[in-house]
């Protein structure tokens, strides 16, 4: 099975983010429940932070990677 990623964009390049999705999701169902989770945390606690909004994805399976940004294509 190939190894499925989400990038979180944002329009801070260090804010960037990349997930590895669960492997019991499909992409559409991931994208959803990612969706959820950003917008509970985002409710329940004003001016979260990301660590907060990690803690919430961590607990449904996804898994925080590093990565290096590449040059721009334009």
């Amino acid at each position: 099975m190939s190894t499925r990623l989400m990038l979180l964009p944002s329009k801070s390049f260090e804010q960037i983010r990349l997930l590895r999705i669960p492997d019991d999701f499909e992409d559409h169902e991931a994208y959803r429940l990612a969706t959820g989770v950003i917008a509970e945390v985002e409710l329940n606690i004003p001016g979260c932070s990301w660590e907060d909004v990690w803690d919430a994805l961590e607990e449904h399976g996804f898994e925080k990677l590093d990565f290096v940004l590449g040059p721009a294509l334009d």
